[in-house]
């Protein structure tokens, strides 16, 4: 069972508790460049002012950030990609659901010192589903 979070999550609701549950996270250059030499198959470290990492669990708000924060900003390169992996249910229930804004803006915390176990749980490979660019640069949108 692969759950696309919307219906369980949209009113607070808590993960499915079995099967894989789809996370998306919004990158820059740099994080995608450290994706890709891992194959794909886990994120990098934080930096020292990153306590948390946060996938989210929307495509819609993981495309807002991309589109609408990494193309403006310097150290995300002005790109912004969409990554899209699975996890277990089961392993993800130990992060509560946050929500940081609208509906969509939900988010799994996970300190930055379980980054390792929690890239360990990630099933198959990381995909990128989407590339945003400043309005007018090549490439711009998916």
């Amino acid at each position: 069972m692969v759950s696309d979070n919307a219906d369980k999550i949209r009113g607070k609701g808590p993960l499915p508790k079995a099967g894989l549950v789809t996370l998306y996270r919004p990158v820059g250059q740099a994080e995608l460049n450290l994706i890709r030499d891992s194959g794909f198959r886990s994120f990098p470290a934080r930096l020292a002012h990153q306590p948390i990492f946060y996938p989210v669990l929307t495509e819609k708000y993981a495309i807002q950030i991309a589109r609408d924060w990494n193309t403006k900003d310097q150290a995300s390169g002005f790109v912004g990609y969409v990554t899209r992996f699975q996890a277990s249910a089961e392993f993800l229930s130990r992060y509560p659901v946050r929500k940081v804004g609208s509906s969509e803006a939900l988010e799994l915390w996970v300190p930055t010192e379980e980054l390792d176990e929690f890239n360990r749980q990630i099933v198959d490979t990381i995909e990128v589903i989407h590339e945003f660019r400043p309005a007018g640069s090549e490439n711009s949108g998916d």
